[in-house]
């Protein structure tokens, strides 16, 4: 069994904090995107990019590659496909730091999918939790005619599929090479969303090699989708779930700040009391399961 020890996870937990910030600001870089390529595309050019920069770097990997890592990485790679394209989806229709934090509600479901998959009955603290989160969700998302958006119904499919996502890496990195497992399940994300393009027929997007698409294109397969995640799945390897899913909460706070700084977005008053109420229920959803940990 591998163990944490404080230093691993202090460094752990470094890395975690600047894949926050570059997902942050890729908020607002997809947001201006979606609206010149479309969706399946701006998801495809993300992870065929994100698979070259993988391979280009730790190809000598593959020598390590079994079947058994293939399986997972097509587990990863299916809900990060799935929850990467609603969540592309979703910013398009809503605003991106809305969707931003509308994202984070991955983390309250964590400790209930757990509970689904391992049998871990969530405290009272979860639940607590889980209902500031539906108070915050509701602030951010309903109208004034009481109706949910489109683009922030969407975001919440990608939240439930970001959930598994990181209950799946903490499972298989217990045993797999992080570095092999996010090259791979890149490679089948890319798989998955090119397939749909070549089903539907989807036209080839020229507009991409315009040098400012381009630009925004680059940062979100290399930066944000290639150094993010594997970031994210290396450094989980040394912290704890409930603590690496804390500290990724805070994407959303950095996508708000970037989308009023850079896109300057409106930031009323309900959407204040909406974010503060997902912060809450984010600390809350994890503070128990924290402290437990740390006490180890």
């Amino acid at each position: 069994m591998f163990k944490k020890s404080k230093n691993s996870q202090f460094f752990g937990s470094m890395g975690l904090i600047g894949a926050t910030i570059i997902w942050g600001f890729s908020f607002v870089v997809v947001k201006d995107s979606t609206a010149s390529i479309p969706v399946p595309y701006l998801v495809a050019f993300r992870y065929i990019l994100a698979s070259a920069g993988m391979l280009l770097l730790f190809s000598f990997k593959l020598k390590e590659l079994t079947f058994k890592v293939i399986k997972q990485g097509a587990v990863l790679g299916l809900f990060l496909c799935i929850g990467q394209f609603f969540q592309t989806l979703g910013c398009k229709y809503t605003t991106a730091g809305k969707n931003a934090f509308i994202t984070t509600a991955y983390v309250i479901l964590v400790p209930f999918l757990c509970w689904i998959m391992e049998k871990k009955k969530p405290g009272s603290i979860q639940v607590v939790s889980a209902v500031i989160a539906i108070i915050g969700i509701g602030l951010l998302s309903l109208n004034g005619n009481m109706h949910i958006q489109s683009g922030d119904f969407l975001t919440m499919i990608c939240g439930i599929m970001l959930g598994f996502h990181i209950i799946y890496i903490d499972r298989y990195t217990r045993e797999t090479d992080p570095v092999l497992l996010t090259m791979i399940q890149f490679m089948f994300a890319a798989i998955y969303i090119w397939a749909i393009i070549g089903v539907t027929r989807m036209p080839f997007p020229t507009q991409v090699f315009h040098p400012e698409l381009f630009t925004k294109i680059m940062y979100i397969g290399l930066a944000s989708t290639m150094m993010g995640f594997l970031l994210q799945i290396v450094c989980q390897k040394y912290t704890n779930p409930s603590v690496a899913a804390v500290i990724l909460s805070m994407e959303s706070v950095f996508g708000m700040l970037f989308s009023v700084i850079i896109l300057h977005e409106k930031f009323t008053i309900k959407i204040l009391i909406g974010c503060v109420c997902m912060l809450i229920a984010v600390l809350l959803s994890e503070l128990k399961g924290t402290q437990e940990e740390i006490s180890v």
